[in-house]
């Protein structure tokens, strides 16, 4: 059903939003069930451990599907000639920002594996998530890339956005990890940043540069990003493994890492088969980034809020079913500040569907 709505209707992106949310819940519950739990009475995974099955499961759900249905036939602008096959010019730009995926999916781990509360790791990557697509709105619309514009409701929106992920940092107690003074925090975040950044452009410029009459394929994006991120991560991966050998690298990660595949935990099978939600819950994460027919600006804040929304859905579910915390009176203030933007959203989606379908008439 969700292939069927009119692309780029305002029900598909409903749709996209339903998929993303549901599946951001079963990864938010997965997460905490493996490695905070001690459910079931195995024990707890290491972060390391869980982000290596995790990201095996998710990594070979959606190779299945792209490969089984051969979305990685994407229609082209322009094909090149490489020895003697006819390649898209695409590929050439997609193939980067898969690269650019497989930095950021560990490096999105590794945040929440510093000493710093989970809160504050989503508060820095999703707030500066929203403050870059809007950059990029801002260069893309500088360089006639793109030809709409930023409706004052998206605006706004970012900007309670942005006090929705900040409003949990105001209660931090002194003494808390000084995250700027860390080389390895500092390293981390800018390799994630850098490596978002890129990728979110790459998304947009492919979206804002379809020849006429060419049709903007997001699954053929999508396909060739997703292979070529899990080549780039099995070829780092190799590397990690035989570090030690090759360049003396033993830091206590790696030595998880490795013991990953040498010991492996006594569930990685189940661990591995929660990766599947993470899996399918990247389509719809592009889906929505590469939504038709609006900025990145809409699109990166409907993507990141419904994030927030779920994950706030996942920590009052594991507490009614597992016993965790209850969200926060912080979580709750956050959560307001959330359906603020939402309202902003809706008002910008409604003017954003009646230009589009008053393009649509004229050219019909």
């Amino acid at each position: 059903m969700i292939f069927r709505s009119e692309e780029g209707s305002t029900r598909q992106l409903i749709e996209f939003c339903t998929g993303y949310f549901v599946l951001y819940v079963i990864t938010g519950l997965s997460v905490k069930f493996f490695t905070g739990s001690s459910l079931g009475g195995f024990p707890d995974m290491s972060d390391i451990q869980y982000l290596v099955y995790n990201t095996l499961g998710g990594n070979l759900i959606a190779l299945v599907i792209v490969l089984a249905f051969k979305w990685y036939k994407i229609e082209s602008n322009s094909y090149s000639n490489i020895i003697r096959f006819k390649v898209p010019s695409e590929y050439f730009y997609i193939i980067p920002s898969g690269i650019c995926t497989a930095v950021v999916i560990p490096t999105t781990t590794l945040m929440y594996t510093l000493p710093i509360t989970v809160m504050v790791a989503m508060v820095i990557m999703r707030g500066s998530i929203i403050v870059i697509s809007r950059i990029i709105d801002f260069i893309q619309i500088q360089q006639g890339i793109l030809t709409k514009k930023v409706y004052w409701e998206e605006n706004a929106a970012v900007v309670f956005a942005i006090m929705a992920v900040a409003a949990n940092l105001i209660n931090l107690k002194p003494g808390s990890f000084d995250f700027v003074k860390s080389a390895t925090a500092m390293s981390i975040l800018f390799s994630y940043l850098t490596a978002y950044s890129i990728r979110i452009y790459i998304m947009n410029y492919y979206k804002n540069t379809r020849g006429k009459g060419i049709k903007q394929d997001n699954k053929g994006f999508f396909a060739i990003e997703q292979i070529s991120a899990s080549i780039a991560m099995l070829l780092l991966g190799i590397f990690l493994y035989f570090s030690n050998d090759l360049v003396g690298w033993n830091a206590i990660q790696l030595i998880d890492f490795r013991n990953s595949f040498k010991i492996p935990h006594d569930i990685w099978f189940w661990a591995s088969i929660s990766g599947f939600a993470f899996g399918l819950l990247a389509f719809f994460s592009v889906f929505i980034f590469m939504f038709k027919g609006r900025t990145a600006t809409f699109a990166g804040l409907v993507n990141r809020l419904t994030s927030l929304i779920a994950g706030t859905a996942a920590t009052l579910l594991f507490a009614l079913l597992f016993g965790g915390s209850y969200p926060t009176s912080d979580d709750w203030v956050t959560l307001g500040f959330i359906l603020i933007a939402v309202a902003f959203l809706t008002k910008a989606e409604k003017k954003r569907s009646a230009e589009l379908r008053s393009a649509q008439q004229k050219k019909g």
